[in-house]
């Protein structure tokens, strides 16, 4: 779309806004925040977590209920891919949650499939869904809370409530910035904004090849490469036809599910080119084996006819671990339901075609 249209600035506003309403959600969570919870959601708005499905309102009270006296937890949000129709949309977010319970610690790998709405100006979520695709449960290895990272160097521990460090820390940024916050908004000129609707499309491209990769689905993960396009993955090197479909026959053959969550986005945009780094956290459980492997995508992307694509990925390996598979499926996952798959029976396809 052009730069200069109306479409754009909306597009850039519902994803600010959309953005900050998944944020405020995990903070409300990990801070036991029913009032931070509630605020992601539209009045009225229902959920469905397989342990509970009715009113996000009384969702937000028994999370923060049952989160008030857990130990800390983490819920890394990825940014969301979108798709929008005038006031509606519908959105799926990757979410890495860390949980501890005595004696063992536990990472949950999951998506948020949210519909939402825009009312008086202000997008919030209507309907959440959440997909679990695996999880991870170990023995306690953690660090006392007490014991510094290094001899010389400290930093607070995470707490529920009034407790945290950060609602301190956040109210003295606030309190520093009151001179500022008042400052007349600038009008951003139309190469920022042709640069910024390209970064959201690049977005895009990566989220949807999470997408195609975790749901094998070769057609989707073609779409995102240029005819010319080159990938160099370890799995498969190649175009990006013959990585697309060599992956996704490699996870069907060989992998229980995989999740590839990606954030510390970094883009680049000249006229119709475009570099990027990525920052992603692969897990796959195969074998008996749960691998969990850290790296970075480097990229390069072209703008054809007015449509961004990749027109190279290399994968940058930095660290992994491998572990005998812990999946559980009892006690406290029990009631999630909803587990992601390869393939259209993925939950993800029927939500995405609901708008």
């Amino acid at each position: 779309m052009p730069a200069n249209s109306p479409m754009a600035a909306e597009l850039l506003i519902a994803h600010d806004q959309i953005g900050n309403a998944l944020a405020r959600h995990s903070r409300g969570v990990d801070r036991a925040h029913a009032a931070l919870i509630a605020s992601a959601y539209h009045p009225g708005a229902t959920v469905d977590y397989g342990f509970f499905r009715g009113k996000a309102s009384a969702l937000a009270t028994t999370l923060a209920d049952a989160m008030t006296a857990a130990p800390p937890t983490l819920h890394r949000t990825a940014p969301p891919m979108l798709r929008i129709e005038g006031d509606r949309a519908v959105s799926e977010a990757y979410v890495v949650a860390y949980a501890q319970e005595p004696g063992v610690q536990r990472l949950i790998f999951g998506r948020y499939l949210d519909r939402l709405e825009r009312r008086e100006g202000e997008w919030r979520i209507t309907h959440r869904h959440y997909v679990m695709d695996g999880n991870v449960n170990r023995a306690d290895a953690s660090l006392p809370a007490s014991l510094p990272l290094t001899p010389d160097h400290f930093v607070p521990s995470g707490a529920k409530g009034s407790a945290d460090t950060a609602l301190a820390l956040l109210a003295r940024h606030h309190a520093a910035s009151l001179a500022a916050q008042g400052a007349t908004p600038m009008t951003p000129d139309a190469a920022a904004l042709d640069q910024a609707v390209s970064r959201l499309a690049i977005h895009d491209l990566v989220m949807t090849y999470c997408r195609g990769v975790d749901r094998a689905d070769a057609d989707l993960l073609a779409s995102i490469f240029w005819e010319d396009g080159s990938v160099v993955s370890g799995i498969v090197n190649g175009s990006g036809a013959d990585f697309a479909k060599g992956v996704t026959d490699y996870c069907r053959a060989n992998l229980d599910y995989c999740f590839h969550s990606v954030a510390n986005e970094w883009i680049e945009v000249k006229g119709d080119h475009g570099v990027g780094e990525h920052y992603v956290l692969a897990h796959l459980s195969a074998g008996g084996q749960d691998v969990m492997t850290g790296g970075r995508y480097l990229d390069r992307y072209e703008r054809r006819g007015g449509t961004w694509k990749i027109a190279s990925r290399t994968f940058v390996a930095d660290w992994n671990t491998a572990h005998p598979a812990s999946m559980a499926l009892d006690g406290m996952y029990e009631p999630l339901k909803t587990r992601g798959a390869f393939g259209q029976d993925d939950p993800v396809y029927a939500h995405w075609a609901s708008l």
